[in-house]
């Protein structure tokens, strides 16, 4: 993962070909065990109750055959839905109702939302804790339970001031039945950020993230209702937020446990409605239409679920996830887009046409063949006014080669991060289906393992622009595999941009921690879109130095450069040593996702997703 790669020289160009290979649906095997049927014997007649008993809960290897497919998380069968003038009356009698509250009284550039909830600054201040549209309709109807809930709360809730938080549950008992009222915080009035892409956004994925916990927390409820004021929802941004933060928030990898083990997503919630209240003060506010409401909602969903491709691929285990069945991702991701990818899968023979022997040396210790992916995105209109390149990571496990990892080896399936955070972007930019734009996703799927024919410290590759490279150090393997990648982007596709996502370095972690990821690039104005990206999607980019003297450190003996620079800096050689590989008049920016891309609590983030699908989009809009 960490450091580039070396690769074995290989075979000369000649002509290009290519494979369209068909999707075949991931169907689970018959239950086996080293090839052999279980419950088995002799006899292959088993009784089906043995079998089911035994059977395996996930299609994995046998003793002979590696994987050929993955499955994907099932989207969460929990909907968000508008509440509509015919179903308002039921929509406010649900088993549970969320109500947004505003901070009326701290003025919007305060910093109080990064304040110490122990401390005691705020004794004495007062709190605002008046009550308008819906939410004083209800705290009318509950004498006052609401009012008095955010005083009693005032600490941790600050009157609505810490967008996101949340009150305790109000239980109100009657006609043997229990509703649930909740108060969640929406930050501090801004009526010149109401319209504001990042603070929108902001706001709608820390109240999605906080309903969607909400519901996971309350038992025994099957309606819940959200009652939001218009002015703070004003525009699709912040709606397709809080869709998108509620849905991800709702993930559970259920894929590989059994039993009781199984985790759900909600107890027994069936839907959850937005109520949009026009009565809470709202004046002067420009909105969205009803209709651009509901699209912004299922927009929220769509993005969501390639984010949960991405942690599908991250989370999934070596014995399950490996070029054969990243590449059976990719078709089926194709097979689902009702006609707007294309998949092409290059076999070992095409690459070696191309010359991609950067890519082919590591694939050489891998278990399996290795699978050059790439899918194009057209919109179904054929406008296209410019043509992208998306470049993802996609070593499947990196045992680091015969410089071999010495310490959590067994987190190294989310080497393919980068490949995650693009398939997964596929398969929103398809169901969100962008005009304008043409996107090249592409992958170099293959692991970095041992055998007898692996690459060796000091072997020298030659990439596919004829490029040699001493391999230094065979954990420093992504960089080769995404040195034929960006060569076929740049020359072969002809992409006008290209942007490329990794788990490149360990120096990049150390540099900016496992919250942030670093952006190099030449190319400022590209720099710009994608902080600008970065700022509404909530996934953290930092702008990083390109720092033309540490070339000196690629420098080799015997070849055209190394594949490893000195102990300082490896995360800026190692960007730089990608530079070599796409033309000097081509945008391009590294992304370098090693320290988000896994969570310890969580396991695999997704991080990525959002920010290449929104960048994507907005390719197809911009002059």
């Amino acid at each position: 993962m960490i450091r580039p790669p070396s690769i074995v020289a290989v075979l000369a160009l000649t002509t290009f070909c290519s494979v369209i290979v068909q999707h075949v649906s991931c169907k689970p095997r018959a239950p086996s065990l080293f090839g052999v049927a279980r419950g088995g014997g002799k006899d292959s007649t088993s009784t089906s109750s043995s079998t089911d008993r035994l059977a395996v809960p996930f299609p994995t290897w046998t003793f002979d055959e590696p994987s050929s497919c993955m499955e994907w998380t099932e989207m969460p069968a929990v909907h968000l839905d508008m509440s509509s003038a015919d179903t308002l009356d039921v929509d406010l009698n649900a088993d549970l109702i969320i109500i947004g509250i505003s901070d009326n009284n701290t003025p919007a550039d305060s910093d109080d939302d990064d304040e110490d909830d122990s401390a005691g600054d705020d004794k004495g201040k007062t709190i605002d804790a008046t009550l308008t549209g819906r939410a004083k309709d209800i705290d009318g109807i509950l004498g006052g339970a609401l009012t008095q809930t955010m005083l009693e709360n005032d600490r941790k809730f600050k009157g609505g001031a810490k967008c996101g938080s949340v009150t305790p549950t109000i239980r109100v008992y009657g006609n043997g039945q229990t509703r649930r009222y909740m108060l969640v915080g929406l930050g501090k009035i801004d009526s010149e950020g109401s319209t504001d892409p990042t603070k929108c956004n902001e706001l709608g994925r820390k109240v999605g993230s906080a309903v969607a916990a909400a519901i996971q927390s309350e038992k025994g409820i099957a309606s819940c209702s959200v009652v939001l004021p218009r002015e703070r929802f004003a525009t699709s941004s912040s709606l397709s937020a809080l869709s998108s933060a509620f849905t991800e928030k709702l993930y559970v990898d259920n894929r590989y446990r059994t039993g009781s083990n199984v985790k759900k997503e909600t107890e027994s919630i069936e839907r959850v409605t937005l109520v949009i209240d026009d009565d809470a003060g709202t004046k002067n506010v420009r909105t969205c239409t009803s209709e651009d409401m509901y699209e912004a909602i299922s927009e929220g969903r769509k993005i969501a679920s390639g984010v949960y491709l991405a942690r599908d691929i991250v989370n999934s285990p070596h014995n399950v996830l490996n070029s054969l069945s990243l590449a059976d991702t990719a078709q089926r991701i194709a097979s689902e887009s009702s006609g707007l990818i294309e998949c092409n899968i290059l076999e070992k023979e095409d690459c070696e046409r191309l010359g991609m022997g950067s890519y082919l040396g590591v694939a050489r210790g891998s278990e399996t063949k290795p699978k050059f992916i790439h899918l194009t995105y057209r919109p179904r209109s054929g406008n296209v006014r410019t043509k992208v390149g998306i470049i993802g990571k996609g070593l499947l496990f990196d045992t680091g080669g015969y410089n071999i990892k010495t310490s959590s080896m067994h987190l190294m399936k989310f080497d393919c991060g980068g490949a995650a955070a693009v398939l997964g972007a596929a398969r929103a930019i398809a169901a969100l289906a962008p005009d304008g734009v043409e996107a090249n996703i592409i992958v170099a799927a293959c692991e970095n393992m041992i055998n007898d024919r692996a690459v060796l410290p000091g072997d020298i590759l030659t990439a596919s622009n004829g490029k040699t490279i001493e391999v230094e150090n065979t954990d420093a393997e992504g960089r080769l595999t995404m040195a034929d990648v960006l060569v076929y982007a740049d020359k072969e596709i002809g992409c006008k941009k290209i942007i490329e996502l990794s788990t490149l370095t360990g120096a990049c972690m150390v540099a900016l921690g496992n919250k942030i990821a670093g952006v190099w690039a030449k190319d400022e104005s590209l720099v710009d879109e994608l902080l600008r990206t970065s700022s509404v999607t909530a996934e953290k980019l930092w702008h990083m130095p390109l720092e033309k003297d540490y070339n000196d450190l690629l420098k080799s003996k015997i070849a055209d450069l190394k594949n490893l620079g000195g102990r300082y800096g490896g995360a800026i050689t190692a960007a730089l040593f990608l530079q070599h590989f796409v033309g000097k008049k081509t945008p391009f920016a590294h992304i370098d996702i090693a320290g988000p891309v896994w969570s310890d609590k969580l396991g695999a983030t997704g991080f990525g997703a959002r920010l290449v699908t929104d960048w994507v989009c907005r390719q197809g809009t911009s002059e």
